[in-house]
């Protein structure tokens, strides 16, 4: 049944997770080294403290051709406004909060630790599971 199907059932696991302190360039050829459109920020004791999207990094153009300036910190690109969802949440209230929201991934959380992404994409594999 759809509704037994859970977010750490398609979650990913095996994340690309930035530091904010790291630099942004850095964090930009990670992203599309990876193919990956987004991932969680975490501080030195493992807290979520943000994430960095693809959107996030085209502030870096604009400022670079206002200012000249190419660069920064991650923490100053991040969207520290982070929603995410629980690890045992149904797929289906995934699926809704996608439909109503404006993000492309939640981070998973358990237990307050971050334990993975589940992504629009990730979404639809497991809705495809069910065919």
């Amino acid at each position: 049944m759809v509704t037994s199907i859970t977010v750490k059932d398609f979650m990913a696991t095996n994340l690309v997770i930035f530091n904010p302190d790291m630099d942004i360039m850095e964090a930009i050829r990670l992203l599309t080294e990876k193919r990956i459109s987004g991932a969680p920020v975490v501080d030195q004791l493992g807290n979520l403290v943000g994430m960095l999207s693809e959107k996030d990094c085209l502030k870096i153009a604009l400022e670079a051709g206002y200012h000249g300036e190419w660069g920064g910190r991650v923490d100053e690109y991040m969207s520290p406004e982070i929603e995410t969802v629980d690890a045992d949440t149904s797929i289906l209230d995934v699926a809704n909060y996608f439909i109503k929201g404006k993000f492309r991934r939640y981070p998973v959380m358990q237990e307050n630790r971050l334990v993975g992404q589940i992504s629009r994409r990730d979404v639809l594999r497991a809705l495809q599971t069910l065919m």
